[in-house]
């Protein structure tokens, strides 16, 4: 509703980012047909890091030469069917470590469209969610984090819609809204 309210449907380019999860891409798919899909490029790399680390546990710098040489620079030029490829062909006697190969081989596999980063920043796209994450940051946090304050969910909760609409403009149609007659 938020997004209608804003002018989504006179929008040129209308895109919607997430980190990977397939409930958020129903999500869009249902509220925003035809929107471009993107994965958040730095949700992407953790998924890597987390191999990196389940393929060579407690040593920092194979973790990096492997991100480094191999497989961010799959990523970063979205070459996500070669990624998954490499991913696929790593060799492990290890029964976790085969499992996580497979998950992110299936995680970068279903997603690969959603990951073509140089396409999307030619299109003057974000490729990453660090802008939204700060304004959050910015909005809530410094609301809701300051020196000696506890908070209930539903009182947080509050706070953020007032904090929201005073931000928004519409601080004066929110409590016209609740106004009695």
């Amino acid at each position: 509703m938020e997004a209608w309210k804003r002018g989504w449907s006179r929008a040129e380019n209308k895109v919607v980012m997430g980190d990977g999860a397939e409930w958020i891409w129903n999500l869009a798919a249902q509220h925003f047909p035809g929107a471009v899909q993107i994965v958040d490029l730095y949700h992407a790399r953790q998924h890597l890091w987390e191999l990196a680390r389940r393929l060579h546990p407690n040593d920092a710098g194979n973790q990096k030469a492997w991100m480094k040489l191999h497989q961010r620079r799959l990523l970063d030029k979205g070459k996500i069917e070669k990624l998954v490829e490499a991913l696929r062909s790593i060799v492990s006697t290890n029964p976790e470590v085969v499992e996580k190969i497979r998950i992110e081989a299936d995680y970068f596999g279903t997603n690969a469209k959603r990951m073509r980063y140089p396409k999307f920043r030619r299109q003057h796209l974000f490729v990453g969610s660090g802008v939204i994450e700060a304004g959050c940051k910015t909005v809530i946090g410094s609301r809701l984090k300051q020196s000696g304050m506890f908070w209930t969910v539903r009182g947080a909760n509050a706070i953020i819609a007032l904090r929201c609409c005073h931000l928004n403009g519409r601080f004066e149609d929110y409590w016209e809204s609740r106004r009695v007659a």
